[in-house]
């Protein structure tokens, strides 16, 4: 599996990389080893200092960067400005605010004498990571245990090398020691080799339910520490007409953004009776104010999906949910014969038989269902084997908070399209993952929570 840089808007191969050897595996273990040594030993507030010229770097070249994930992956020059920016809000944040969060707690034992609990690095971890926020995901994971002591091998995903390349020179140019963050160019084959290495004390993974599964069992075996953020199929409840053209079109950014490949994208659509029918004659009217176009042109509101087989998927499921019954009201067909465009589409009376029905949607599709009441809406959301994220609309703040204390979710938002906030958790329960990242949760998966216990005299 080569490393390969392939234009979704022209489907045009623009460059590759050689996989990475078992001796360059070693290599960068013993690198990330040695380093922990040197950077967990390095004052927090130095390490704070060269996080912050980290989020510095990024803020100033949001525009480079978003130029290189249009052309890996296909997002749209605006938005991927828009991720380079957040991720150096991410690691301002933590530069700012994580040591006090590491500050050590003075437990105050009943026993007398005296406890604190202190926060330690646990050593070199590895990162895999995802194409669809090609920054974004890797700061989350980066910016907390970096700042911690603890050091990175970076597996990307094989279609975003370049800007897997940029982020390691970042990390270099802020100062970061090497072999503090290593990124390889590493095939699937070989992370339960890494895994399994003693020196490697733990693995995030941001991606599918089966590369996942795979990943917590080789951690499983070694008796590693394991985050996993997977994939989801989020509902969107509108409960009553709470300004109803402003909810449509927070509907349509939340599954339209980067061509509605996120894990936390609105999937599904459960709206009650009374609004249903204008919800899904607004919905489709939203959707065809986005224009497909070159990922490169600044006023591009779609880009391609990540590949050809991306959007042969996506036609399949729609396929698949109108042979099963469902209605296509727009959309369901690929954009020319040139690049992975896809049609933004929607479909409603989408059956259980239907593949859309239980599996995740990476694309522009939106799924709505009609409902009853909110007792309904709760019980059709949580019908998902999936758990990461959900938005529930509505006027009556009762009505709402009810939602939201019975949804089976690992983040509600309430009249507002699920977000990502750098300092509020993200992740999911179910299959949609374990673990927490983001805000001071992220700072309390890879740790070494120690105590040191002084006996009263």
């Amino acid at each position: 599996m080569a490393y390969t840089v392939t234009n979704p808007a022209t489907g045009i191969v623009e460059r590759e990389f050689a996989s990475a050897t078992p001796a360059e595996i070693e290599s960068a273990i013993s690198r990330a080893d040695a380093a922990h040594v040197v950077w967990s030993a390095t004052p927090l507030s130095e390490r704070a200092a060269v996080i912050q010229r980290v989020a510095d770097i990024y803020h100033e070249r949001k525009g480079e960067l978003a130029q290189i994930i249009a052309r890996e992956m296909g997002k749209p020059v605006r938005q991927g400005r828009g991720e380079a920016g957040f991720v150096g809000d991410i690691y301002e944040f933590y530069a700012q605010h994580g040591p006090a969060f590491l500050a050590d707690t003075d437990m105050n034992p009943m026993s007398g004498g005296s406890a604190i609990v202190r926060s330690e690095s646990l050593g070199v971890l590895l990162g895999v990571m995802p194409w669809n926020y090609p920054y974004y995901q890797v700061a989350r994971f980066a910016g907390p245990n970096l700042l911690l002591g603890n050091t990175i091998i970076l597996k990307h995903a094989s279609n975003c090398p370049e800007s897997a390349l940029a982020q390691e020179q970042i990390f270099r140019e802020a100062g970061l020691p090497d072999g503090a963050y290593v990124n390889l160019f590493v095939e699937s084959r070989h992370i339960d080799t890494i895994i399994s290495d003693p020196r490697v004390q733990g693995v995030s993974l941001t991606g599918s339910e089966k590369a996942g599964a795979a990943v917590a069992e080789s951690a499983g075996r070694a008796l590693k520490k394991v985050v996993l953020e997977l994939g989801g199929s989020d509902p969107f409840i509108v409960l009553d007409d709470i300004n109803l053209p402003e909810t449509i079109a927070a509907a349509a950014s939340g599954r339209m953004s980067n061509a509605g490949q996120a894990c936390t994208a609105a999937k599904r659509f459960i709206v009650v009776d009374s609004v249903y029918d204008r919800f899904v004659e607004g919905l489709a009217a939203q959707l065809q104010t986005y224009v497909a176009g070159d990922p490169l042109d600044p006023e591009t509101n779609l880009g391609p999906l990540s590949s050809l087989g991306a959007v042969d998927e996506l036609v399949e499921q729609v396929a698949d949910a109108v042979a099963h019954g469902a209605t296509l009201v727009t959309g369901g067909h690929r954009i020319g014969e040139v690049g992975s465009f896809m049609a933004p589409t929607l479909l409603t009376n989408v059956t259980p038989a239907a593949r859309a029905f239980s599996e995740e949607l990476f694309g522009p599709v939106a799924v709505v269902y009609r409902v009853a009441d909110k007792d309904a809406a709760i019980a059709l959301a949580n019908g998902s084997e999936f758990g990461l994220s959900s938005a529930v609309f509505g006027a009556n703040p009762d009505d709402t908070q009810y939602v939201a204390d019975r949804l089976e979710s690992g983040m509600v938002y309430i009249n507002e399209n699920t977000d990502s906030h750098v300092d509020l958790p993200f992740g999911g329960i179910k299959k949609s993952g374990f673990g927490r990242e983001l805000g001071h949760f992220g700072l309390d998966e890879f740790v070494n929570k120690k105590l040191i216990r002084t006996a009263a005299r």
